[in-house]
């Protein structure tokens, strides 16, 4: 019992600043797996079925707030279908080692783009909407969807940024875009190949799942009542957290 209580707050929390920051659970969800006896391939599946929960709760409340533009939605779903896949099945052959300790340099360097540009993702102005602009992005997309097909940890993060420096969006709007897209169907695609590639820890999904759902509904809340700044300073917090902890995880 002690256990799940522990894996609920952990959830709640992680995806609370996930959700509200458009990615970045696995800074804290993830590492909780690993430290409470799990694998790492058995820990990364288990948080990516988990993880499909954040979008889900996020989505309750971006979808009756936000309009969503169908060619845009359709380049992020396009872009996912063979980096997703590709990622789940690349991760189990490279050293995490290597991985986490790149994939942390480049998620600290997000943050302080953000920082050193104050204008950054405050107000939409729309960009690169057009068929070059859109095989443009997706292929941004397609190497972000790669990266989150294997680690997980903050490859949100990397959509959120993409989606604001390249199409032109507001941070409450990408993140709005990261959650439903990413949190659903990239994070579904992974999970699905990850479960058909390494054992899940089942019965530690539904304590995991519940606090995804909540933490996922707050997030979202919070995006839609607070606004762009709040969402760009929970941003910038979040990818500097998550990059350390990925040079932690890289060193133990």
């Amino acid at each position: 019992m002690f256990e799940q209580i522990l894996l609920f707050i952990v959830s709640l929390f992680a995806n609370t600043l996930s959700s509200l920051a458009g990615g970045g659970a696995g800074l804290l969800q993830l590492p909780a797996l690993i430290f409470l006896g799990l694998p790492f391939s058995i820990a990364l599946g288990t948080h990516k079925i988990a993880s499909v929960a954040l979008g889900l709760g996020a989505s309750i409340k971006h979808l009756k707030h936000g309009q969503f533009e169908s060619a845009l939605l359709l380049t992020l779903l396009l872009s996912a279908i063979p980096g997703v896949i590709l990622g789940a099945n690349v991760i189990l052959n490279i050293p995490p080692t290597i991985a986490m300790s790149a994939l942390g340099t480049l998620t600290i360097a997000l943050g302080i783009y953000s920082i050193l540009k104050p204008d950054l993702g405050l107000d939409d102005t729309p960009k690169h909407r057009n068929l070059a602009g859109y095989i443009s992005g997706g292929l941004g997309l397609f190497l972000i969807a790669v990266l989150n097909g294997s680690l997980t940890s903050g490859t949100g993060l990397f959509v959120t940024i993409w989606l604001i420096h390249w199409f032109g969006m507001s941070y409450g709007r990408a993140v709005s875009y990261t959650l439903i897209m990413v949190g659903i169907l990239w994070n579904g695609m992974g999970a699905v190949t990850l479960a058909m590639l390494t054992e899940i820890k089942w019965d530690w999904l539904p304590a995991l799942i519940l606090g995804s759902l909540i933490g996922g509904y707050l997030g979202a809340y919070l995006v839609i009542a607070k606004g762009n700044k709040l969402v760009k300073r929970a941003f910038e917090a979040m990818t500097i957290l998550a990059g350390i902890a990925l040079w932690y995880k890289a060193l133990i």
